[in-house]
């Protein structure tokens, strides 16, 4: 391989600044590819499913100041598991799991950061509240007094062109200053940008990116 992970990791952190946090997308690569990364300097790494997670924190369970994503669709089947295993969920996507975690977090004790998937443009294979319903779902979410909502996730559909990817981005942006306005201080991180779009996420305001193939790609 021409380029080592630590190479791929600096031609990307060129491209963005200091204050964005990059979550290294690890979900398909092994836990040696895992360690380079950590080497280079990542402590951020974004996994989606549970299960396999679990291995895999468990092979690395030496390092200990790494923080663990679940980037992934969430069922409630497995929400109990990702309460424990991670630090961060970005997929809390419906009011139903969110209800569902609240309960969660007070038995087990554990309170991870959790973001508010969106979904801003329009994409059946992909879930997360519109605009209008999560509005509509503000007053049931206020009720939910242990989740600690510190922004919002979304991932874009398939195809869209720059611009057409930056308008959705930026709408990102504009909803959570809008949650702010209505008294949801703590709205202050987007997650937002993938490999293909990381750089036009971060013009549209992106605090967070999750970067795998451009990372991890043959490791």
């Amino acid at each position: 391989m021409s380029q080592t992970i630590a190479d791929r990791l600096n031609q990307i952190r060129v491209n963005i600044p200091p204050q964005v946090k990059l979550v290294a997308v690890s979900k398909y690569t092994t836990t040696e590819a895992v360690r380079a990364a950590y080497a280079a300097g990542v402590r951020d790494f974004g996994e989606s499913r549970v299960q396999d997670s679990k291995i895999k924190q468990t092979e690395l369970a030496d390092l200990t100041d790494i923080t663990w994503h679940m980037i992934g669709s969430l069922q409630s089947n497995k929400a109990r598991q990702a309460i424990a295993q991670f630090d961060w969920i970005h997929s809390l996507d419906r009011l139903s799991l969110a209800s569902q975690c609240d309960r969660l977090i007070q038995e087990l004790g554990k309170s991870p950061k959790l973001l508010l998937q969106v979904k801003l443009a329009e994409d059946p294979h992909k879930s997360g509240w519109t605009e209008a319903e999560l509005l509509a779902d503000l007053p049931q979410l206020e009720k939910l007094q242990n989740l600690d909502i510190v922004g919002l996730m979304t991932i874009l559909p398939l195809g869209l062109n720059g611009d057409q990817a930056y308008e959705v981005f930026s709408r990102v942006g504009e909803l959570a200053a809008k949650l702010r306005s209505l008294g949801w201080a703590n709205i202050q991180e987007l997650s937002m940008g993938m490999s293909a779009d990381y750089a036009i996420a971060v013009k549209a305001g992106a605090t967070m990116i999750r970067v795998g193939s451009q990372i991890f790609s043959g490791y």
